[in-house]
């Protein structure tokens, strides 16, 4: 599955959210880092949803965002996640 993340630089490296899972955030020290937090974090977000029984989100192919003038670095990307034994709902 691929999901669509938001990166954006903090004053101490990469923070990393995924509007398709509000709640699931990661954050790194560069952006590759900041990619495998959260795909790693999306993975055990994923688990915990079918765990308390919820649906799992179909990933979404776009979604409209602005962007943040005042962000010094700011970019959206996918993040590939192995989820085999997760039913998508």
């Amino acid at each position: 599955m691929r999901y669509l993340v938001m990166i954006r630089r903090t004053g101490t490296g990469y923070s990393v959210d995924v509007p398709d899972l509000p709640g699931c955030v990661a954050t790194g020290t560069t952006v590759e880092h900041s990619r495998q937090m959260i795909a790693e974090a999306i993975e055990m977000h994923l688990e915990l949803m079918q765990q308390a029984g919820e649906s799992i989100p179909f990933p979404s192919q776009c979604f409209a965002f602005a962007v943040d003038e005042s962000s010094p670095e700011e970019l959206c990307t996918w993040v590939e996640v192995e989820s085999p034994h997760l039913a998508a709902s």
